[in-house]
């Protein structure tokens, strides 16, 4: 009985819909579908009980960057994204030399393996030097798919994701090349027509990197990657919903168009993710965060988010209006079965791992469970 926890109370989302006054028991690290009498319960009654939150793209937190902190630095970060709901994080690089990367992949994949992370993404080299926003373009290249295949190989199998401008030269083949190895191929930092994105697609592409961002806007004549991305239903759309990288309306027309089940909210967060303003480096080039907005100290380009996932759901269910539900879809499930992870966290069903989020009635988090450890304990005074 002692290894029980019977949460009771909640309003419980669940892949099927939400349970008023539901309950969810947890034996040991994961979700369970019955408990022995006299199990100890915990009364949720006022609050939601959703699953943990899975940030497939995050550059760092707490001060900490996944591209270039020590491995208790990278700790440090995806410790503070998960006392803000974020049990499952992916650790994201910035460009950098490729030996670096190398080498990066190579240590941070023991991170990996550990489970404290859910693999790795680099985001550049292979980026469009007219849609660099906060990549340092001296370090940008084409996407040779022999340069492609020796970053996956230093990850070890860690790899989940690469971004890549598919109209650069090498980047067709090099789409093709992660498809053939289970690696996402994702779209972003790219000047690519409609019809070139839509070749991305066909060539095995299944995700928008933070769609709109670092990509042309949607033209009546010239769509743009914005429109072939939103339209075609192998396509996952990224949306950092922090007030600051999208208009409203723009996560409305994304929402719109390809449905709860196609968008994936993500933080891009930096270093001062729960952390605070200053002067931060992202890569090789200066940040200042001002009032929690990151911008280049040369140029100005909005550098990453200081966003944690905890603020992207509550200014969906509020701010954006959004159903419950769609929200969880979005920061839960949908990045759980793009990562391959769906078998253990995404939702809040019996055999999977107890990661769950406690929210307030106003979504602000009072709990936070990780593999049935309270990190935020709700019953903490």
């Amino acid at each position: 009985m002692a290894d029980h926890k019977v949460l009771t109370g909640a309003r419980v989302v669940l892949p099927t819909g939400t349970v008023e006054n539901g309950r969810v028991i947890v034996a040991g690290d994961r979700i369970t579908g019955s408990a022995p009498e006299g199990a100890p319960a915990v009364d949720l009654t006022g609050h939601w009980l959703v699953p943990g939150f899975v940030d497939m793209h995050n550059h760092g937190g707490g001060g900490a960057s996944f591209t270039s902190g020590t491995v208790d630095e990278v700790l440090k970060g995806v410790h503070t994204h998960r006392l803000h709901g974020t049990t499952t994080v992916v650790a994201s690089f910035v460009t950098g030399e490729m030996d670096f990367l190398g080498r990066r992949a190579g240590l941070l994949s023991e991170l990996a393996e550990q489970g404290e992370i859910a693999g790795l993404h680099f985001e550049g080299p292979f980026i469009s030097p007219c849609r660099k926003g906060a990549h340092d373009e001296t370090l940008l290249r084409d996407p040779d798919p022999a340069e492609v295949r020796k970053l996956i190989d230093a990850a070890r199998g860690q790899a989940k994701m690469v971004t890549l401008a598919t109209e650069l030269p090498g980047g067709l083949d090099s789409v093709r090349l992660l498809a053939e190895h289970g690696v996402i191929a994702a779209i972003g930092h790219t000047d690519a027509t409609y019809e070139q994105t839509v070749q991305a697609i066909d060539a095995g592409a299944t995700v928008a990197t933070h769609l709109y961002n670092a990509m042309p806007g949607l033209g009546h004549r010239a769509p743009g990657p914005i429109a072939a991305l939103l339209e075609d239903e192998r396509i996952t759309v990224e949306l950092i919903n922090d007030g600051t990288h999208l208009h409203p309306a723009a996560l409305e027309l994304a929402f719109h168009h390809a449905g709860p089940e196609r968008v994936a909210f993500i933080t891009d967060a930096m270093d001062a993710a729960g952390f605070g303003d200053g002067r931060y480096m992202l890569g090789t080039l200066e940040v200042e965060v001002k009032d929690s907005v990151a911008r280049l100290v040369e140029g100005g380009s909005i550098a990453g988010s200081t966003l944690t996932l905890d603020r992207a759901f509550k200014r969906a269910a509020t701010v954006d209006g959004l159903p419950v539900e769609a929200v969880v879809q979005a920061i839960s499930a949908n990045p759980a079965r793009l990562l391959g992870v769906y078998d253990r966290v995404g939702s809040l069903d019996p055999g999977k791992d107890a990661d769950l989020v406690v929210l307030d009635a106003g979504f602000d988090v009072k709990g936070v469970m990780r593999k049935g450890e309270w990190i935020v304990d709700p019953t903490a005074v």
